[in-house]
């Protein structure tokens, strides 16, 4: 079964920069502070800001370690080149060696938590020192594979990707002028040399992102996906994956005692003025 995820690029540009301009100017701000690695997905949060906001009030900041990509730091410089916005570069080596060099057992994973978590915190410096708010760069297949650092990546105050799947934000790169060299190189956080996102995951964006739009978006079972073509060894490590990683995509569940419990009742502002 061929899922169809074409998107109208158009529309999705109008509704993405419109919900970055609304939430940061109706949160009090003007700016937004964006992690630039060079990847598909940070440029494209990257051009969306700047359309949304204007250049001169997006922050773009390289974060480089000692193993990064140098192809990287150039993609991240084009996409600051093509779309304005003020930058800087700031590299994570010297923040992050000495506690990785504390633990001679420490193995890939750890190091790359401990790199993620570093970035989010000179992000959050800056969103002060720039005063403006961090966007996110996750997207929709990410977030449900659990693909991402708690408290690194995955932090931010908005995020414009989180509804769209991989293969929807190379729709919309494409669309939006996203350097040909960032939408042509295979995904890779850039944690350690020749890391790549499908390499670790064990399959392509292509093909589960087939898969996640019907058990998502189409309510499809786990069976009915595999009587409409997927292997059940597929669907099951996927479902496992969604159901192990869950907890996040949620805030951190708070114990209730009473009748308006935080994240269970207490949802929404509702009537305080936004």
């Amino acid at each position: 079964m061929k899922v169809d995820l074409t998107i109208n690029t158009q529309l999705a540009q109008r509704i993405l920069s419109g919900f970055i301009k609304s939430e940061i100017t109706r949160m009090g701000f003007q700016h937004a502070v964006i992690g630039v690695s060079g990847g598909i997905d940070s440029a494209l949060s990257c051009f969306l800001a700047a359309e949304a906001l204007g250049p001169e009030n997006v922050l773009a900041v390289r974060m480089p370690y000692r193993t990064s990509s140098a192809d990287s730091l150039e993609d991240a410089q084009k996409v600051i080149d093509a779309t304005g916005v003020q930058s800087l570069t700031i590299p994570i080596t010297e923040m992050v060696d000495p506690l990785i060099n504390r633990f001679a057992d420490m193995d890939a994973v750890r190091r790359g938590n401990i790199m993620a978590r570093a970035r989010m915190i000179i992000l959050y410096d800056q969103s002060s020192a720039f005063n403006g708010l961090v966007v996110g760069t996750g997207n929709k297949t990410e977030i449900l594979l659990g693909y991402t650092t708690l408290y690194g990546d995955s932090a931010c105050a908005i995020n414009p990707l989180g509804d769209l799947y991989k293969t929807q934000v190379r729709q919309l790169s494409r669309a939006m002028g996203v350097p040909q060299s960032v939408i042509e190189k295979a995904p890779s956080a850039d944690l350690w040399s020749g890391q790549t996102d499908e390499g670790e995951l064990g399959f392509t964006y292509a093909e589960v992102d087939q898969l996640l739009y019907l058990l998502v978006d189409q309510r499809y079972t786990p069976d009915e996906c595999v009587e409409a073509g997927f292997a059940a060894s597929f669907v099951k490590k996927v479902v496992d994956r969604i159901r192990r990683n869950h907890f996040k995509r949620v805030l951190p569940p708070i114990a209730k005692l009473s009748n308006r419990t935080i994240g269970y009742d207490f949802l929404y502002l509702r009537d305080w003025g936004t």
